[in-house]
C-alpha cells in the first residue's frame, strides 16, 4: 500500500497518462488503496490542472484527456530513455523540421535525467548508426544541449572553433539563438573578442562549456536570428539562381529534392519547373539533379547546364563498356 500521498499521486498520474481508461477498482488495486481514496486523489489531480475525465458505470472509469494547458508530464524510465534517444538522433543530424524547440526539450530532459538513465541513453546512441542523406554534418547532441542551455540561461559560452579553411581558434561569446537550416545548425552569437555579431556552424564547434557568467542580451541588428543568418550566408557565399524543367510531376520531384531548393510548379500533366537559388557548386548541383531519377533540362544558368553536360559525358564514358539494354525512365517520359 502506498501511504505517501505525493508518491501515490505521481504513480496514479503515470498510470493515467497511458492512453486507456482505467476502472476505479483496478486503480485501487494498483495503488493498494480504497476506491474512495482513488476518487479523492483524482480530485487532487484536477485541482493541479490535470483534466481527468470520469465515466459512469458499475465500476466507473478514469482517463486523462487533452486540456487547455499542458500540465507537468510524468515519464517512466523506458519512456524517458526513448524520448531522449529520439531527440538526440534528430537534433544531432539537423533533420528538416526539427527546430530549436526540440533542442531546448532535449536540454531540459537531460538536465533532470538520473545518471543511470543518461548512461543508458549514451550507450544506446553509441550502438546505433543512422542512415542520413549526406546533406548535413552530424553533431554531438551534447554540443547542442550545452549551447541551448547557455542561450536559455543567458550565460557566456566558450568553445573551440574550426573555420572553413581549417584554421582553429578559441571563442568567448554571448549566445543569442540556435538556428536550423534543415541541413545544418548555426549559432548566432555576439563574439566578445571581436566585438561584433558572428554566426558559427555548430558542426565545427568542439569543447563547448558555459562559463557561468551571465549577460544582458544585446539587440541583434536584424531583429531576427534567422534573418541575420540568411544575410550572413548571403555575404559569405556567392549564390546563383537556376531554372530546371523535369519530366515528372511536381509531387515526385518535390519528394526527391530538399525543400530549401524551392517548390516545383506543375507544367502540363507530366512536367514541372523548379526555380530557386543555391550556393552549392554547380558540379554537385548537377549530381543532385541527376539523383531525382528522371529526365530534366537545365534552362539556366549556363554554368550549371555545362556542368550537367560534362557529368553526362563522364557517366556515358564510364558505362560505354558495360553490357545490357537501355534503361527506361523511372518517373516520366522524355521532355518535349
Amino acid at each position: 500500500m502506498t501511504t505517501d500521498t505525493p508518491a501515490r499521486l505521481l504513480t496514479l498520474l503515470s498510470l493515467l497518462q497511458t492512453p486507456r481508461e482505467w476502472p476505479g477498482g483496478e486503480l485501487a488495486d494498483r495503488l493498494g488503496v480504497s476506491r474512495r481514496t482513488v476518487r479523492r486523489d483524482i480530485d487532487r489531480l484536477r485541482e493541479l490542472g490535470y483534466p481527468v475525465q470520469a465515466s459512469m458505470g458499475a465500476d466507473g472509469g478514469y482517463r486523462l484527456v487533452a486540456g487547455k494547458a499542458m500540465p507537468p508530464l510524468v515519464l517512466d524510465d523506458e519512456e524517458a530513455v526513448a524520448i531522449a534517444v529520439g531527440l538526440r538522433a534528430g537534433a544531432g543530424h539537423a533533420v528538416e523540421g526539427v527546430e530549436e524547440a526540440s533542442v531546448r526539450a532535449l536540454a531540459k530532459l537531460e538536465q533532470v535525467l538520473p545518471s543511470r538513465l543518461r548512461h543508458r541513453v549514451s550507450t544506446l546512441q553509441a550502438a546505433t548508426t543512422p542512415l542520413t542523406s549526406g546533406d548535413g554534418a552530424s553533431i554531438a547532441p551534447e554540443t547542442l544541449t550545452v549551447m541551448a542551455a547557455s542561450v536559455a540561461g543567458q550565460e557566456r559560452l566558450r568553445f573551440a572553433y574550426r573555420a572553413g579553411d581549417g584554421a582553429g581558434s578559441r571563442r568567448l561569446v554571448e549566445p543569442y539563438r540556435l538556428v536550423s537550416t534543415g541541413r545544418r545548425w548555426y549559432l548566432v552569437a555576439y563574439d566578445l573578442d571581436r566585438g561584433d555579431w558572428r554566426t558559427f556552424r555548430v558542426d565545427r564547434v568542439s569543447e563547448p562549456f558555459a562559463t557561468g557568467a551571465r549577460f544582458a542580451p544585446r539587440e541583434l541588428p536584424t531583429g531576427s536570428a534567422a534573418e541575420y543568418l540568411r544575410q550572413s550566408m548571403w555575404r559569405r557565399q556567392e549564390s546563383y539562381e537556376f531554372v530546371v524543367t523535369f519530366a515528372a510531376s511536381a509531387e515526385v520531384v518535390g519528394a526527391r529534392l530538399p525543400g530549401w531548393l524551392g517548390v516545383p510548379e506543375a507544367v502540363g500533366a507530366s512536367q514541372c519547373r523548379l526555380r530557386g537559388s543555391t550556393s552549392d557548386p554547380v558540379d554537385w548541383m548537377g549530381v543532385r539533379l541527376a539523383m531525382v531519377g528522371c529526365e530534366f533540362v537545365v534552362e539556366s544558368p549556363g554554368e550549371l547546364a555545362a556542368a550537367v553536360r560534362e557529368l553526362g559525358g563522364r557517366l556515358s564514358r564510364a558505362g560505354a563498356s558495360a553490357s545490357g539494354g537501355e534503361a527506361g525512365d523511372a518517373c516520366g517520359g522524355p521532355l518535349g
